[in-house]
């Protein structure tokens, strides 16, 4: 049955509209683009900050919604919660205790069912997908992964598996920013700090410390390294998202005010020495173990959402014996911050980081959904407990104050295993209004951050170990010319451009007759909407309508006055190996491969290498390349033979092009581009072609 003509005037409707925002958007991102630094991320940093408080502020409604049914009504337990909200005492049992396991394993079961069935990529901890975005598509964080990660882990987490909430509140942020990534065609590099300040501005204002917050966006990316462009942006975003998020739930530190003392005694630094050497290798287990039972879960004969469902029974089993492995464990921390700590037994003030690592490892490494920065610092937290229940009996010096102990634990256990030592001791001094804790604690810290350095292991697999290692800084710096051409010398005009109301039959047979793999799609305006890919045409559903409901809007694409470096970058994040060029208004006005790419520069090299015979009469640009067999195959630079004066500029490997070293060893094929004499080429053309 065809549509009528209601249906047609709806659909010219919705066209229209879509038509609408993409021109308003166009003309939102000729201004930002137009902008200085500061006027851009004022701008940018408030926006992600506003939805970093908001975001934060209806995930943290929906787990004590979540966590009200499944454990206060359904299991008859009350959940304790630190001083930040409310500071409410444990139930000292359960009304149903039959029913734990079952609510935990239901919980685990639906939450499963709900990631796998509409977003797998929310499975986990959602902190490491964020950082993964940053590093290969910052813009390809889609809003369905968002949705799905709130409910899941207010599920996860509420109905009691051990999961943090800053991973589901720091993705919320960092998918903003990927969005205005999209909709604004923000170049690379401000796309990343866009998903960077997203991550630190969510985790900031759930935990109540934009100053940490904004530190953590700088240095949670990498192992070994920190970004410092993502600072300034990361401040704007981090204070709004605190004052957005703390304007509903109150402005007091998390914990309260913990510890306002001092370091009196200096002989208490051999116990925060302690604990940073038990931090450290508990901070190595918590990661190993954790990965290690993901790895396990990854194996049974079951479906992937079956998984979290087993897990949480297993969990739900534990916290009959142990409640204080269920949830957040927040209010745990608290009790263990204060002279309560005494009525808990010293069995499970030891056992408990362990028992925890246990519980997250089943709960979020099965594929649950939560974070694992919440329950990093529950373990920490205990060891620095379990220091001081051991110890404070024979050693009365370090007082009658668990505090500074619990709160240095806190922060050497996490902050070393997370690779971001400096971010988590802000935070945890935010969260516990500790500030004077953190002259010992960086004993503590240093010491813990060795440790796990030498095992070069960290909690957020998707770091990098430096910004030197990004595929795309590896490729410039191999190519330091990129940044003198543009764009629009290198692109290739499309081959294919398609509406977004033709139909994916007609797509289909265009694409195979175009021979390309995937073409740009544009609405009824002309503007790029996205791409749409000849693999995603041909398993299309019968009953989709037209190509627009399988646009890719999350491909990367480049501005055709941009330069290649900054092109570069967004082709390392395009899966197909190709991506679309816009001017300004978002028109297609081509498309940009790596062959065009790299000739593109071979090019610039050769003709920028010619302006050097200039220099003298008998200097020049030689190009070679080198024979199978020859006296340069299998030789390294130093070893070459090369006439006194000549330099190997750059060595062409395929589509690879890069500046080589005394070390590096030629290959047959290589073609060698050499600053020399004119005399020099007879020799170096023997070299490459005479048998060695």
């Amino acid at each position: 049955m065809s549509p009528g003509p209601a249906s047609d005037a709806r659909a010219e409707r919705r066209a229209g509209r879509r038509a609408e925002r993409r021109a308003a958007t166009a003309r939102l991102a000729r201004w930002i683009g137009g902008t200085s630094y500061l006027q851009r991320w004022l701008v940018l940093g408030t926006l992600i900050g506003a939805i970093a408080g908001f975001g934060a502020l209806v995930f943290y409604e929906a787990l004590v919604l979540a966590t009200h049914v499944f454990l206060e009504v359904l299991v008859g337990y009350t959940v304790p919660t630190p001083v930040g909200e409310g500071l409410h005492a444990a139930s000292s049992g359960f009304a149903r205790p039959w029913a734990l396991p079952l609510v935990v394993g239901g919980g685990g079961l639906l939450a499963g069912a709900i990631v796998f069935g509409f977003a797998p990529e929310a499975e986990g901890h959602g902190t490491d997908a964020a950082i993964a975005a940053v590093h290969h598509n910052p813009r390809g964080i889609r809003f369905r992964a968002v949705v799905v990660k709130i409910v899941a882990s207010a599920i996860t987490i509420g109905s009691g598996g051990s999961g943090g909430r800053e991973g589901p509140t720091g993705q919320i942020s960092a998918g903003f920013g990927s969005l205005l990534a999209r909709l604004l065609d923000l170049s690379p590099n401000d796309a990343r700090i866009a998903v960077s300040a997203g991550i630190g501005s969510g985790i900031g204002a759930i935990f109540g410390a934009p100053l940490g917050g904004a530190v953590l966006s700088t240095e949670i990316l990498y192992r070994d390294d920190i970004d410092p462009s993502a600072l300034l942006p990361s401040f704007f975003a981090a204070i709004v998202g605190y004052v957005v998020f703390a304007s509903w739930t109150g402005f007091s530190p998390l914990f309260g005010f913990a510890f306002s003392g001092r370091l009196v005694d200096p002989t208490n630094l051999v116990f925060f020495a302690l604990i940073g050497v038990v931090g450290g290798v508990v901070g190595l287990l918590y990661a190993k173990g954790f990965y290690g039972m993901a790895e396990v879960f990854t194996r049974l004969p079951v479906p992937r959402w079956v998984n979290p469902g087993l897990a949480g029974l297993v969990v739900g089993l534990m916290g009959l014996a142990v409640p204080e492995v269920l949830g957040t464990g927040y209010g745990w921390v608290q009790t263990g911050l204060g002279h309560d700590l005494l009525s808990l037994p010293l069995w499970i003030v030891v056992a408990l980081p362990f028992l925890r690592i246990v519980a997250t490892g089943l709960s979020i490494g099965s594929g649950g959904s939560g974070g694992i920065f919440g329950p990093g610092m529950v373990i920490g937290a205990f060891v620095g407990a379990a220091v001081w229940r051991l110890f404070e009996p024979s050693f009365h010096s370090m007082g009658s104050d668990p505090a500074p102990f619990v709160i240095v634990g806190m922060m050497c256990c996490f902050g070393s295993i997370s690779r971001a030592p400096l971010a988590v001791m802000i935070m945890v001094a935010e969260m516990t209004g500790s500030l004077p804790i953190l002259a010992p604690a960086m004993l503590a810290v240093g010491l813990a951050w060795i440790i796990v350095r030498r095992n070069d292991d960290t909690i957020y697999r998707s770091q990098l170990k430096s910004r030197a290692d990004s595929l795309s800084q590896r490729m410039v710096v191999g190519m330091p010319l990129l940044a003198n051409v543009t764009v629009d010398r290198a692109m290739a005009l499309p081959r294919l451009v398609m509406r977004d109301s033709t139909s994916p039959a007609d797509a289909f047979a265009a694409v195979e007759a175009a021979g390309v793999p995937g073409v740009p799609v544009v609405d009824a305006e002309g503007r790029w909407a996205g791409t749409v890919s000849a693999a995603r045409l041909a398993e299309a559903a019968p009953g989709v309508a037209d190509v627009g409901a399988l646009v890719d809007a999350t491909a990367p694409s480049t501005a055709r006055d941009r330069t290649l470096d900054e092109a570069l970058d967004s082709l390392t994040a395009s899966s197909d190996g190709w991506i679309t060029v816009l001017d300004d208004d978002r028109h297609v006005v081509g498309t940009l491969a790596i062959p065009d790419l790299v000739a593109s520069y071979r090019q610039s090299l050769l003709s920028g290498l010619r302006t050097l015979e200039g220099v003298g009469r008998s200097s020049g640009m030689i190009e070679v390349e080198v024979a199978e067999g020859s006296r340069l195959d299998g030789r390294a630079v130093m070893e070459a033979g090369l006439p006194p004066g000549a330099l190997i500029t750059s060595v062409q490997r395929g589509s690879e092009i890069f500046v080589p070293n005394g070390e590096t060893r030629l290959r047959a094929h290589d073609r060698l581009a050499v600053v020399g004499r004119e005399a020099d080429e007879e020799v170096l053309r023997k070299l490459a072609t005479d048998a060695g």
